[in-house]
């Protein structure tokens, strides 16, 4: 497996330098021209007529942080990073995101961004209860002061590039971590024991908020929309709302079904399925996920430095084997760095979406073929 670790220096293990390309300079009929010759291998997978799809995942250095304060900035940078994702061998394109923090839910309730120097947008929890959370009197999250400014920014993106690139929703956070942006974590924890149907309001609560923004960006968006969205390989061919749902880790799986399962099931209801994404190593909860009634695709990290707690992939071709649902395997490396890893996941009865982040392009090329080798029963 090699002897890779998690580089804790990094701020971000999977981004990729590239320079700002301003709109104008941006080449939108080449890009939409890719595009549109990938999204064939896109019909394919969707049909099932491949169970294997490799994408060059690409994240522009800092727009996941201090970067995206501004619309012309973050807009540069992924611009940037969507031309150099040209020179990489894959299946599925890059696309934009309007991405502008994780804590928007906090916008509904009155609260609004920190901005501590070089770091994400963070918010501080408003209530100390979920009963004084079911108290309060929310606004739309599409009225709020963080939510009209995502839209401006999908509103601003569209415009600069025509609606000729795709554009997936902003991040979408999962009920179990909005209410930790509301809601000290370990008050949120004590209150799964001692007010169990509080946490269920609580949770239908901004989820009914969160959808609403959504179906807002879904027209607003229209045919440009790319989905699932966020960290996950996206097209317009797709289906399903990506969601972070990181605090999964911290509660029972009798405890997470009866608050939050019919959630992801209500949001994957109206958007075409539920797809799950979880930092670290949440393959002990792997098996719940996949019973949710319309998961379509999870995501996880499979090598050391992706995450410093990484999955094993052989608990998630085991446990996924056969069953339809589309695994997302992030692995940062080189080639032969991370093949092993991706060997263990991707066989006869896997649905595989290898997410990769070579940094050089002929590494990539390598990785690329090898991966497909993999699968040469597949039909052509």
């Amino acid at each position: 497996m090699g002897k890779q670790i998690f580089d804790i220096a990094k701020r971000d293990s999977q981004y990729t330098p590239a320079d700002k390309i301003e709109p104008e300079n941006f080449d939108l009929e080449r890009y939409k021209a890719y595009n549109s010759e990938l999204q064939k291998r896109s019909k394919a997978f969707i049909e099932k007529e491949k169970n294997l799809l490799v994408y060059r995942r690409m994240r522009a250095d800092g727009v996941y942080y201090h970067k995206c304060r501004e619309h012309a900035e973050s807009l540069a940078l992924q611009l940037g990073v969507l031309d150099k994702s040209l020179k990489y061998k894959a299946d599925l394109a890059n696309f934009l995101e309007p991405w502008y923090g994780i804590g928007y839910i906090a916008s509904s309730f009155g609260g609004n961004y920190i901005w501590y120097e070089n770091q994400a947008p963070a918010v501080e929890p408003l209530f100390s209860s979920v009963d004084e959370l079911n108290a309060a009197d929310p606004v739309p999250i599409q009225k709020s002061k963080i939510g009209k400014m995502i839209l401006e920014r999908i509103e601003y993106f569209l415009d600069k590039t025509k609606g000729c690139i795709p554009l997936s929703f902003s991040d979408i956070q999962a009920p179990v971590n909005m209410l930790s942006y509301l809601i000290p974590m370990n008050n949120l924890c004590l209150e799964v024991i001692d007010n169990i149907e509080g946490v269920k309001k609580a949770a239908l609560l901004v989820n009914e908020l969160l959808i609403d923004f959504l179906k807002i960006q879904r027209k607003l968006i229209g045919d440009a929309l790319c989905m699932p969205g966020h960290g996950f390989p996206s097209s317009r061919l797709f289906s399903g709302a990506g969601e972070s749902t990181d605090n999964v880790i911290m509660f029972s799986d009798s405890h997470y079904k009866e608050i939050f399962q019919a959630e992801h099931e209500r949001l994957g209801d109206e958007f075409g399925g539920v797809v799950f994404h979880s930092c670290g190593n949440w393959a002990h909860k792997a098996e719940m996920v996949k019973n949710f009634r319309n998961i379509i695709m999870v995501d996880g990290a499979f090598s050391p430095a992706t995450d410093p707690d990484p999955n094993d992939p052989e608990d998630f071709s085991r446990i996924y084997l056969n069953s339809g649902i589309i695994v997302n395997a992030r692995c940062v490396g080189s080639s032969h760095e991370v093949l092993p890893y991706f060997e263990k996941l991707i066989k006869p009865g896997m649905r595989v979406i290898a997410t990769t982040y070579c940094q050089d392009p002929d590494d990539q090329a390598v990785l690329y073929d090898e991966l497909h080798s993999l699968l040469e029963n597949e039909k052509s």
